[in-house]
Order: structure tokens, then sequence, then C-alpha cells
């Protein structure tokens, strides 16, 4: 026999049942049902960040990680737009999220309160899916369609709108049969086609993307390119990828257009495997937008929306590859002394960070030394700034966190763009999460003056010197960790950051320091 619940608890008794297991929120008054409704469903945890675009990075790390979609609990059309930017950071990683966003009564909505906004229009770009729920009866079927959506490949972002007086509704729940989730596999034909091509041809580059680099993708391309020649790239940012000692080096598209198209001139193809056709970050006068070269053929194993590790898997064995490779080089056993800089940073962090830990790379400039040698640190997995909106290393090192609790994790993040998400440490504190922020302290916004320098103002005035600089006053790091409840430390030598690093990941809960650079 059935009983009538609220809606609100239906819909995520249904989430329950789809194995969501997390639900990031920073609620308001009108998804005060579904926080009540929350206290129902014990399968369900329940994580409150202080700003929504900690809500939305955290379940954009925890989707990459566990790879199923988490909740995230968001207050109308302005807190929705709080969270765009790290949604916009999601959709570029295929990872898997469903927003829930409450929404005035439906006989509210005619009085244009002062927060009515158009919820849909503000969720389309960064949604792949996207339903106004219109009736109680209709929610948890909305609920069911919105994860099937989000967790099937490649993953994505779904957007369910809850008027309140539908949350509160009273309804019966039946449970919705489990749903498989599409994978899009790229047919027999077109691997065959790519392994006749790989085997005529010579001065050919695989570009890897999405879930090319996850442990069996890398695997597989490290066997193709030993029997074929191929040369490994992946894309400049990536969602997820495995990296480190004893795995396949893969070489990573510089940011720079003209460093990229420089090392791609060489090869006559390029073949795309989850990866997206190569173009600059930005535009800039008298360099092409693409980075293929001319006279270079671009082709396709897998795209973006393909499942490109089976595409390998697949491939591997049609080339009958053996199911060995070339291993990296070994994790260094030397630790940098001295002033720090970028480079002694870097060899700091490779030096010491732990086996199997979880890196997510918000570094900006001062990264780039650690980025180049860390395929020889313990091996580890790495998580990136895909859509280039900053302020996403410290939720998505929550979420990640939370998604992996026997993980260490160690945020390496720009000064500039943590103040964006700094909330992120409170968070942290309160679930006891095993996260070591890196802060690299240049007090500049760095990429910002390399910027200036790139358009000829080689050396900036008073006001544009002033909007790329971070000092007078200097921040604070250790009081604002210590004040959100992080112990917290500085830094100026690499023998004290690779001491602090191996010190904080040994120890369970979230620690900042801060490299002074």
């Amino acid at each position: 026999m059935t009983r009538k619940i609220t809606a609100a608890e239906a819909l995520l008794r249904c989430a329950a049942d789809s194995d969501v297991r997390v639900c990031f929120a920073n609620p308001g008054t009108t998804e005060m049902a579904l926080v009540s409704a929350l206290d129902n469903i014990p399968n369900i945890k329940a994580v409150l960040g202080l700003f929504e675009g900690v809500c939305t990075g955290a379940a954009d790390g925890y989707g990459r990680m566990i790879g199923k979609p988490a909740l995230t609990l968001l207050h109308l059309g302005p807190g929705f737009a709080n969270g765009i930017a790290n949604l916009h950071n999601a959709h570029r990683a295929n990872s898997p999220v469903v927003n829930l966003v409450g929404d005035h009564a439906t006989w509210h909505l005619e009085a244009d309160a002062p927060l009515t906004a158009d919820i849909d229009s503000l969720a389309r770009p960064v949604s792949n899916w996207t339903r106004r729920c219109g009736s109680p009866s209709g929610a948890v079927r909305d609920m069911h369609a919105a994860i099937v959506s989000a967790s099937s490949y490649p993953q994505k972002i779904s957007t369910l709108i809850l008027p309140t007086d539908i949350q509160q509704a009273p309804v019966e729940y039946k449970r919705f049969a489990k749903s498989a989730c599409e994978t899009k596999v790229v047919a027999e034909e077109e691997v065959q086609r790519i392994a006749k091509f790989l085997s005529e041809g010579k001065d050919i580059a695989l570009l890897l993307g999405r879930n090319a680099l996850s442990l069996k993708g890398l695997e597989s391309a490290a066997a193709i390119s030993a029997i074929t020649g191929a040369d490994l790239f992946s894309e400049t940012f990536v969602g997820r990828a495995e990296r480190g000692a004893n795995l396949p080096k893969v070489t990573r598209l510089p940011y720079f257009p003209e460093p990229a198209t420089e090392l791609l001139s060489k090869y006559r193809s390029i073949v795309l495997v989850g990866a997206r056709p190569p173009v600059s970050f930005f535009g800039y006068e008298g360099i092409p937008s693409s980075l293929v070269p001319k006279n270079c053929r671009l082709d396709i194993l897998a795209t973006e929306l393909e499942d490109a590790e089976n595409a390998l898997i697949n491939l591997s064995t049609e080339l009958n590859c053996k199911r060995t490779f070339t291993h990296g080089a070994s994790h260094p056993n030397g630790r940098p002394v001295g002033a720090l800089n970028p480079e002694s940073l870097g060899q700091a962090v490779v030096a010491v960070q732990p086996d199997n830990c979880i890196v997510v790379d918000e570094s900006a400039t001062s990264g780039g030394p650690y980025a180049s040698i860390s395929h020889l640190a313990a091996p580890h997995t790495v998580l990136q700034l895909t859509g280039g909106a900053i302020g996403q290393g410290l939720p998505c090192a929550t979420g990640a966190a939370i998604a992996c609790p026997d993980r260490a994790v160690i945020a390496l993040q720009a000064d500039g763009s943590a103040l964006y998400t700094i909330q992120a440490l409170w968070t942290q504190a309160r679930e006891s999460l095993n996260v070591t922020t890196i802060i690299c302290s240049n007090r500049s916004y760095r990429i910002l003056r390399i910027e200036l320098g790139r358009t000829g103002e080689k050396d900036p005035r008073e006001k544009a010197h002033s909007l790329t600089d971070l000092g007078n006053p200097s921040i604070d790091w250790v009081s604002i960790a210590e004040g959100f409840g992080v112990p917290a430390t500085r830094v100026e030598r690499s023998e004290d950051l690779a001491k602090e690093i191996d010190a904080s990941v040994k120890n369970p809960g979230p620690n900042l320091i801060e490299a002074v650079l």
C-alpha cells in the first residue's frame, strides 16, 4: 500500500532509488519543502555550501570522480545565476549534475515579486536537459527523466524547476524501474577505418579527451602508439585524467596558440579521440582560431559525445596490439630546497604527493612547471578547469573529497581565482574533508599581465597595474582559512612546502598552505 507524501519527498526518494547519494545545497524560502523532505531520505547526504558556486562546483567534482550525478539545491533565478560559472565548467567537463531549483508558487508568479526571474532561460545555456515541473503527479517522472539524462554518456547537466506549491502537494510514490543509461559506441566500421589509416600513415598524432584519458584508455592508446608510431596528446584542460609515474605519458597541448601550433606543425594528420578540434583559447590578431596546421588532415575516431575509452580498446584489438606499454619515468626521490618559485613549487608537490591522490589543478600561471613534470609524480587523478570560469578549484576539490573519502585531495590553487569561491573552505571544515589546499600566492592576476604584454603593453601604467595586482593590502590567507575553521600556515621555502604537504595529506581534515612565490 502506498502512502501519501509530499511531491518534494517523492522526487527525492526517486533520486535515492536511482543511486543519487549527495545534495549540495544553498536553499531559500522556495525550497523549504525539499529541505524538510531530506530528513526523511537517509540515503542522500545533505551538504551546505555558503555560496551557490560552491554547490555547483562541488557537484562537478563529485560527478567527475564517482561517475554518478549529485544534486544541487538552489534558490530561484538569482541563486541559480550565482552557480552558473561552475555549471559552465561542469558542462564543458561532461559532468553528471542534477540541479533542483525552487521557484515561486504557480499562483504567485503573476505578482512579479522581487525574486521572480526567468529561470528557464538562465538554465538552458548550461543544461542539456531543462524542465519546469507542471504538476505534483509529474514530479517523480520529471526527476527520473532528469537523472537518466544526466547519467547517459556523455554525462551531462539536468535542471528541474520546482514551484513551491507543487513541492508541497501530496502524492503517492511509486518507484520507477531503473533505466539503462545510453552509451554512444563508435561503430565497428569506423574503428576499422582508423586502424587501416594508422597502419598505412605516418606523422600522426592522437589528441585525447574525455574518457580516453582513463587508465584503460591510456593503456590502449599507448599500445596503439607503440605499434603505429602515432604520438599522444591531450587537450589543454581535461575534466579528468590519470597521470603519474608508471603510466603512459601524454603530452598536454600548450595553452598559448603559438607553441601549440608549433608542436602540431610536424604532423600530417591529427585523429580526435574524445576531444574537440583544437582551437586557441582566445582570438589573437593574425593568428588563426584553429590550431590544426595547414595541410594537416583532421580525422575522428570518437567524438566528444562517444565512448572514447571503448573506441581505443576496440582499436587496439583491431590492430592486434599487445596489452603492454612503455612505462613512464620513476617517481623522483629528492625534495627541492631554497626560496619558492613556480619551478620549485612544482618540484615540491611532485616529490611528496601521495599515491592515488586527486589533484585539482586551478593553479593558472604558477602551475605550469608542475604540469610539465607531473608525469613523474606518484600515480594520481587530475581534475582541471575545463571551461575557463575561475573559482572552480576549491569547490571541485570539496566534491571530489566527498566522492572519494579514502583518497587524499590536493587543491593546487591560484590565489586570484581562489577568492571567487573561498567559502568552500568552510564546507571542507564542516565535513572534515581530507583536502590540502596550496595557495600559489604571487599576489597578482599574472595571466592578465601576460595578456597585457601580448597586446604590446610591456610596461603597464598605474591603472592597468592596479587592475592586475592583489597587493595593497596583501591578502592574509592564513587568517581567512582559520576564520573558516581550516588550519593554515604560510611558507616561503621549498623544503618547508614539501614538509607541510607531507604532514597535511597524512592527517585527517582540511589544511591550507600559502606558498609565497
